[in-house]
């Protein structure tokens, strides 16, 4: 799964996918020359779901914060202390760190504003924006420690010591240089022809794009584009519920908050803000600024969002705007997105009500009954 991680369109062009597809696989074990794995594996739902179920014992994190990006707080935290063992393999702390398995190991590594040397040489890393443009970057300020290894090394260390012999991929060859990964990269995905020499240009390069390039593979309509038509659902929402979307401030990037300012939408030093209509706000006896709590009550179970400001915004009535990960605590780990299995975190059905000073004792009695453990 992958999960708060900031460079996931380049994760899903390289493969790391619980569902490659067999012309992607085929690719992988031609040029590789061993049985290349043809089950598909877990999303982050069924990850967690399988956690909790103790089919998945032992976790591998590559950065990330996983906790804080996954749905359904609680349930997420309760899977990962089922685990077995969870590795860490992080740049800087976070709350993945404090929820963890009856083992746990946190890996420091090189940040990518660090200095890469290996062999005596600055490596560079490649990365893929939003619009499929792939270009080069490379680390300026001096390693923390001198200690520090990259990702890659941990990674291919990890493959030496399990594999051994067994392995037919030369990990040193990886580890010694980020070109050699490149090379291979360039054999196995379509579209990194010449990687090497193009990622250092100074626009770098574009992926193809089949819909930019006019070349279309519609099933019944074979070289045009097709449209599909999407049934609005009905909201049925009772008389005290409304609709929650998460979003994201300006000042901040996947699960990390660099500042507390929305400048966009005008909301300064704060996060645990509602965006209601004014309407809503004056028929449910509330007023801008005031403190309330959400409530979400999907399969029968309470939960709860403490302690957030009324804030009057441009929004259509019945309809609310919240931060992630803040609200994650609210979006039920079944409520997802039909098809993509995604958790539907514009379309989470909450309640409000005035701020209750003493609901952080019925969220610590949630939390205890969940742990099995009381208060004694």
């Amino acid at each position: 799964p992958v999960r708060g991680h900031s460079n996931v369109q380049g994760n899903r062009t390289l493969l790391i996918n619980h569902h490659p597809t067999k012309e992607q696989l085929d690719r992988l074990e031609e040029y590789y020359g061993f049985k290349v794995p043809r089950k598909g594996g877990y999303d982050v739902v069924k990850s967690l779901k399988a956690m909790h179920e103790g089919k998945v014992k032992f976790m591998f994190c590559m950065g990330g914060n996983f906790l804080s990006a996954a749905p359904d707080t609680s349930f997420t935290a309760e899977a990962m202390r089922n685990l077995e063992m969870s590795v860490m393999v992080s740049v800087k702390l976070n709350r993945n760190h404090l929820i963890h398995g009856k083992e746990a190991l946190i890996l420091p590594v090189i940040s990518r504003s660090e200095k890469d040397i290996v062999n005596g040489e600055i490596q560079h890393i490649s990365t893929e924006n939003s619009m499929g443009v792939i270009q080069a970057s490379k680390g300026i300020l001096d390693p923390i420690s001198e200690h520090l290894i990259n990702e890659t090394h941990v990674a291919c260390r990890m493959a030496k010591a399990v594999l051994g012999e067994r392995s037919v991929v030369d990990w040193d060859k990886f580890i010694n240089s980020y070109d050699a990964i490149r090379d291979d990269v360039e054999q196995c995905i379509p579209g990194f022809e010449n990687y090497n020499e193009r990622v250092v240009q100074k626009a770098g390069f574009y992926l193809p794009n089949s819909a930019r390039d006019g070349v279309f593979n519609s099933e019944f309509h074979p070289g045009k584009a097709a449209f599909n038509i999407t049934s609005v659902p009905d909201n049925l929402l009772a008389g005290d519920e409304y609709l929650m979307g998460t979003t994201r401030t300006h000042d901040q990037f996947n699960t990390v908050v660099y500042g507390l300012d929305d400048r966009y939408r005008g909301i300064f030093n704060e996060r645990r803000v509602v965006m209601m209509n004014e309407k809503d706000i004056e028929k449910a006896g509330l007023k801008e600024g005031d403190h309330v709590d959400l409530f979400n009550y999907d399969d029968g179970k309470e939960r709860i969002a403490p302690l957030f400001i009324v804030v009057k915004y441009p929004i259509p009535q019945k309809s609310t705007m919240t931060y992630f990960p803040e609200t994650n605590v609210l979006v039920s780990i079944n409520n997802v997105v039909n098809g993509a299995n995604m958790p539907a975190s514009k379309y989470v059905r909450i309640k409000i009500r005035k701020h209750d000073p003493h609901i952080f004792k019925k969220i610590d009695e949630h939390i205890i009954a969940a742990s099995g453990t009381s208060l004694e």
